[in-house]
C-alpha cells in the first residue's frame, strides 16, 4: 500500500517538474506560441444591433448575445464571487497555481482519466482565446506557457476583463452582462449578491448549473460559492444569510424588440451583409433606421386592422382545424405548436354556449363573447357568403382551433388569418427617407416583402404619370379629351381591344381635371396615343421606373405595368416635393463597437425653400458611403447633396391641384374624413379587382398602400381600391399627420389663375356661364374663341365626338 502512494506521489511529482521544466524552457526560449499582445486588440464577437429613428430596438442579429463591459464597471461583489469559485489564489500566482495542478493531477492518479484541469483564470484565458478545448497534455502544456507570458505582458484587471467578457454563460450569452441580462433582464451592476454567486458558478457548467434549465443544481452551486465567499472574508454573516435565502428568480429574458418592424429589420441586415459579409453580424455595428417609431406602428396597426376589416367583410371560412374527443393535455399539446400571428392567439373551443364561447388559450380558459361574432357569415366566395349566424353554435364548435384576438381590457374577440395581403411603404418625398414600411400582414407568417417584391398592376394609380407628361406637353388641365368608345386592332395577332370606363359608360368631350378625379380610362389611352408611347415611356423613367417593366403599347395608360409599392411611392415623391428625384434609403448611420460613427447617409434632397421653383436643379450625386468595410469616421459636415430636378414645378403644381380633386370630388372622397386641406391621391384598381391600390400625400408624407393576393385572384366584384387601400391609407395618415399643420406645395413661379369656359377649355368671356377659375403655365394659357375658331384637335380645344374607328394598337 505504501509501495503504491509513493509510486502515485512519485508520477504527480515527475508530472509538476516537467510542467515547471516547460515553463522556464518557456522563458528562455520563447517558442512559437501565439503573440499574446494580440490579446490588447481583440475583437470580441458582438451582435448587430438594427434602431429606430428614435433610438429604440428593432432586432438583432447574431450567434453570440454579447455586451462586454469594462473591468472599472465591474460590481466587487461579482469579482469576488468568480475568484471564490474560479481561482482564490488570482492576486498571487503568476499565471499557474502549482497546488491547483497538483490537485488535478492525484484526480488522474486516483481516476485513470482527467476530472478537472487545475486552470487558473489565465489559464482558461489563454485557453478561450487561443486554443481548442481539447483534453491532452500537450494542449495543457501550451496553456500553461501560454498563461506565464499572458501574466508577464497584461495586468490582473486586463486578464479579468478578457475572461468575463469570453466566457460561455449559457442560452447564447457570452459574457456576465449578457448573462446577466439573460436571467435577470437587468446590467451585472444592478443585481443582487445572491444572483451574481449564480451566474459566477455557471463558467464551470453552463448546461449543469443553468439556473433556468437546473435550478436545483444552480441553488447548490451558488450556495457554495456563497460559502466560499463568507469563509474567505469577501461577505460578512448578514449579507451571507440574507443571499442564501434569497429564492433562484431567474428567467428567461431576451432582448425584446421595443418596436415591431420585422420586414424594416431584414432589410438593413441584408444591407449590412452587403457591406460588410458575415462580419455584420459580429462586429457589434449599432444601425440607426430611418423610420421613427410611432410611424412604423401605425403602419402596422392600418395594415393589420384593414385586412382584418376586408377578411370579415368576406365572412368566416371555418376553423383552422377541428380536434373533437381529445384531452385537455392533446389541446394543450396542439397549442403549443401554434404561433400568434400579428396579436391573432390561437384558441381551441372547449364549450358553445347560447351567448358566448369557451376556449382554451396560454393562459387557460377564457370566454369570447357572442357580440364579436356576429360578423362571421360563411365564406362561399369572394362575391357571396352564407346567411348571418343566429348563435355561437351556428360559428363553432367544441374542438375548433379558431384565432382571437386579446382587447386592451383582456377580453377576447373572435377573429381568423386574413387570406388577403397588403403591403404600406411611406417616404419623406424631401429626401427619400423610408418613414414606415409593411410587407405583409405578419412576417412570422411570410417573410415575403411585397412593399419591396411584388411586382403588380397599379392600375389607375398609375395614371398621374401620363397626366403630368400630357402637362408637361402641351396639355393644361382645361384641355378636352374626347371620352368615347374607340376600337385598337392587332394586325399581327389578329386581336381586338375594346377598352371601357370602370362604369361602362362615356361622358364625351371632358376636361383633363375632371377626366383625372373620374378616371376616365379612355381619356388616358388617348393622351397617351397622343404624346407617343416611346416618347412616353421615355418621360416616365425618369420617376425612377425600369422601362422592361413598362409596357410598350397602350395599355400602358391604364397602369398595366408590373412594379412594386416602393417603386410607386418613389415616383408619387416626384408629385409631392414639386418635381425632384429622390432615393429611397433605410440606414441613417452606421456606428462602430466603441461608438465611433463610420456612416451618415446624405441623400440628394431637395434644396431649402426651393421646392416651389420651376427651374432644373444641379445634377444629385449619391448617399455618402465609405468604401470597404473598414470605413473610418464620417466627416463631421457634408454638403448638402441636390436632388435633381426631374419636372417643372409648375407641371407638379398644377397636378397636385388636380389629385387634391380626385379627393375632395372623386374616388378618393372617403379622405375627406380626415379633415385635412392638404392632401392628394389616386385610387387604383386592375381588372375583376386583383390589386387595389391607394396612392396620396401631403408635402411631409407619401403613402402608398396596395391589397391583393399573393397568387392574384378578384378580392370581389365591390371591392376597389377606394374600399380596400384607401382606408388602411387613411388609418395611418390620419394618425401620422395628426395635429401637423397643412403643409403642401409652395406656388412656383409663371403660375396663371384664369376664367374658363367649361364647355370649350377656353378662355372665358365676359357672361359665360358657370365659367371656373383654372390654373396654367404662363405660356399654356388657352386659346380665345377668336383665336382657335370652334374646331380643332391641338391640346385646349375638343376632339371630334366620333373616335370609335378601328386604330392599330401598336
Amino acid at each position: 500500500m505504501r509501495l503504491l502512494k509513493f509510486f502515485g506521489w512519485s508520477i504527480v511529482a515527475v508530472f509538476c517538474g516537467l510542467l515547471l521544466v516547460l515553463s522556464g524552457a518557456f522563458l528562455y526560449l520563447s517558442p512559437g506560441l501565439p503573440s499574446v499582445e494580440a490579446l490588447r486588440s481583440i475583437q470580441l464577437q458582438i451582435p448587430l444591433r438594427v434602431y429606430t429613428s428614435d433610438g429604440k430596438l428593432i432586432a438583432e442579429f447574431g450567434e453570440m448575445r454579447r455586451s462586454p463591459i469594462r473591468f472599472a464597471d465591474i460590481p466587487p461583489n461579482f469579482i469576488n464571487a468568480l475568484l471564490s469559485a474560479e481561482d482564490d489564489n488570482f492576486a498571487n500566482h503568476y499565471g499557474v497555481d502549482p497546488s491547483s495542478l497538483m490537485r488535478a493531477a492525484t484526480q488522474l492518479v486516483k481516476s485513470g482519466h482527467i476530472q478537472s484541469g487545475g486552470s487558473t483564470i489565465t489559464m482558461q484565458v489563454a485557453k478561450n482565446f487561443f486554443l481548442s478545448s481539447e483534453r491532452s497534455f500537450s494542449r495543457k502544456t501550451n496553456e500553461i506557457l501560454l498563461a506565464l507570458q499572458i501574466e508577464r505582458q497584461l495586468t490582473k484587471d486586463e486578464i479579468l476583463e478578457l475572461y468575463v467578457n469570453k466566457i460561455y454563460l449559457g442560452n447564447r450569452a457570452y459574457g456576465i452582462e449578457a448573462a446577466s441580462q439573460v436571467y435577470y433582464g437587468k446590467s451585472i451592476r444592478d443585481i443582487s449578491l445572491a444572483q451574481m454567486a449564480t451566474i459566477a458558478g455557471l463558467p464551470k457548467a453552463p448546461s449543469r448549473f443553468n439556473p433556468l434549465a437546473n435550478p436545483v443544481r444552480a441553488k447548490e452551486r451558488r450556495d457554495w460559492i456563497l460559502g466560499r465567499m463568507y469563509k474567505l472574508g469577501k461577505i460578512d454573516e448578514a449579507a451571507y444569510q440574507a443571499a442564501l435565502a434569497e429564492p433562484m428568480n431567474a428567467s428567461y429574458h431576451v432582448p425584446t424588440p421595443e418596436v415591431n418592424a420585422p420586414y424594416i429589420a431584414e432589410m438593413a441586415r441584408a444591407e449590412m451583409v452587403g457591406r460588410y459579409g458575415s462580419d455584420a453580424y459580429t462586429e457589434g455595428f449599432r444601425v440607426t433606421t430611418t423610420v421613427p417609431s410611432n410611424l412604423q406602428e401605425l403602419a402596422n396597426h392600418a395594415v393589420q386592422e384593414g385586412l382584418i376589416t376586408y377578411d370579415q367583410r368576406h365572412g368566416y371560412r371555418g376553423p383552422e382545424s377541428r380536434l373533437p374527443g381529445k384531452t385537455r393535455e392533446a389541446w394543450n399539446l396542439e397549442l403549443s405548436k401554434q404561433r400568434t400571428i400579428s396579436g391573432l392567439e390561437p384558441a381551441i373551443v372547449t364549450q358553445v354556449d347560447k351567448n358566448a364561447l369557451h376556449v382554451l388559450t396560454r393562459n387557460g380558459t377564457e370566454t369570447v363573447a357572442w357580440d364579436s361574432m356576429k360578423w362571421a357569415r360563411p365564406y362561399l366566395n369572394t362575391n357571396s357568403i352564407g346567411a348571418v349566424p343566429k348563435q355561437p353554435a351556428d360559428v363553432a364548435q367544441v374542438g375548433d382551433l379558431i384565432r382571437v384576438q386579446r382587447q386592451a381590457d383582456n377580453s377576447l374577440k373572435f377573429s381568423q388569418i386574413p387570406s388577403a395581403q397588403s403591403a404600406l411603404v411611406s417616404l419623406d418625398p424631401q429626401n427619400g427617407a423610408i418613414r414606415a414600411l409593411v410587407g405583409g400582414f405578419a412576417f412570422e407568417q411570410s417573410n415575403y416583402n411585397r412593399a419591396m417584391q411584388a411586382k403588380r398592376q397599379p392600375g389607375s394609380s398609375f395614371k398621374p404619370f401620363i397626366y403630368s407628361a400630357a402637362l408637361d406637353n402641351g396639355y393644361t388641365p382645361a384641355s378636352l379629351v374626347n371620352d368615347a368608345p374607340i376600337v385598337f386592332v392587332d394586325e399581327y395577332l389578329d386581336k381586338v381591344w375594346r377598352p371601357k370606363n370602370d362604369t361602362n359608360t362615356f361622358l364625351g368631350p371632358i376636361r383633363l381635371r375632371e377626366a383625372l378625379y373620374k378616371s376616365r380610362n379612355l381619356v388616358s389611352i388617348r393622351l397617351l396615343q397622343s404624346l407617343g408611347v416611346d416618347k412616353t415611356i421615355d418621360y416616365i423613367t425618369r420617376f425612377g421606373f425600369n422601362k422592361q417593366d413598362l409596357p410598350r403599347n397602350l395599355s400602358l395608360a391604364l397602369g398595366t405595368a408590373t412594379l412594386t409599392p416602393m417603386e410607386i411611392a418613389t415616383g408619387w415623391s416626384t408629385f409631392a416635393n414639386g418635381g425632384y428625384k429622390i432615393t429611397p434609403y433605410l440606414i441613417d448611420k452606421i456606428e462602430s463597437r466603441n461608438g465611433e460613427t463610420l456612416f451618415v447617409a446624405n441623400p440628394p434632397s431637395v434644396p431649402t425653400g426651393m421646392a416651389a421653383s420651376s427651374g432644373i436643379a444641379a445634377p444629385s450625386h449619391s448617399t455618402f458611403t465609405i468604401n470597404g468595410s473598414s470605413e473610418g469616421p464620417a466627416p463631421a459636415a457634408q454638403a448638402p447633396a441636390v436632388a435633381e430636378r426631374i419636372v417643372d414645378g409648375r407641371t407638379t403644381y398644377i397636378l397636385n391641384s388636380m389629385l387634391e380633386d380626385v379627393i375632395k370630388l372623386g374616388t378618393g372622397r372617403r379622405a375627406l374624413a380626415l379633415g385635412r386641406s392638404d392632401l392628394a391621391g389616386k385610387t387604383g384598381t386592375t381588372n375583376d379587382s386583383k390589386d387595389a391600390w391607394f396612392s396620396g400625400y401631403n408635402a411631409d408624407y407619401v403613402t402608398t398602400v396596395w391589397t391583393g393576393f399573393d397568387q392574384p385572384e378578384s378580392l370581389g366584384r365591390r371591392e376597389f381600391g377606394g374600399t380596400v387601400s384607401l382606408p388602411i391609407w387613411m388609418d395611418y395618415m390620419g394618425a401620422a399627420l395628426k395635429d401637423k399643420p397643412a403643409h403642401t406645395q409652395a406656388e412656383p413661379e409663371g403660375i396663371l389663375s384664369l376664367r374658363v369656359d367649361p364647355v370649350s377649355g377656353r378662355a372665358a368671356v365676359p357672361g359665360t356661364p358657370n365659367a371656373y377659375f383654372e390654373l396654367f403655365k404662363s405660356e399654356d394659357t388657352p386659346p380665345s374663341v377668336n383665336e382657335l375658331g370652334t374646331g380643332g384637335s391641338a391640346p385646349g380645344s375638343p376632339l371630334p365626338a366620333d373616335e370609335s374607328a378601328p386604330i392599330d394598337l401598336f
